[in-house]
């Protein structure tokens, strides 16, 4: 994980993945392990939205950034709201 950031409704992650990995592996792997984390630190907050049976999803968007610069990137998502619960 190089940066991440979001908005209300979505998050931006900037990181790298050896491409022996499948992609669709590590996003499942990340929303799933990041729900369980995230109803077990914070249950109550989880717990307001009672009308949503999943946490994340089952959707993703993933661009690769070819020749850009990463701090071009970087800064792109430093500049993006902070999601809240």
């Amino acid at each position: 994980m190089i940066e991440t950031n979001g908005e209300p409704e979505h998050v931006h992650l900037l990181f790298t993945l050896p491409p022996k990995h499948a992609l669709a592996d590590f996003v499942n792997a990340l929303k799933t392990g990041t729900s369980r984390r995230l109803r077990s630190e914070f249950p109550e907050e989880v717990r307001r939205f009672p009308h949503q049976p999943v946490l994340w999803s089952r959707s993703y968007c993933v661009i690769s950034c070819g020749g850009a610069p990463l701090e071009i990137i970087r800064r792109y998502i430093e500049q993006q709201e902070r999601p809240e619960l």
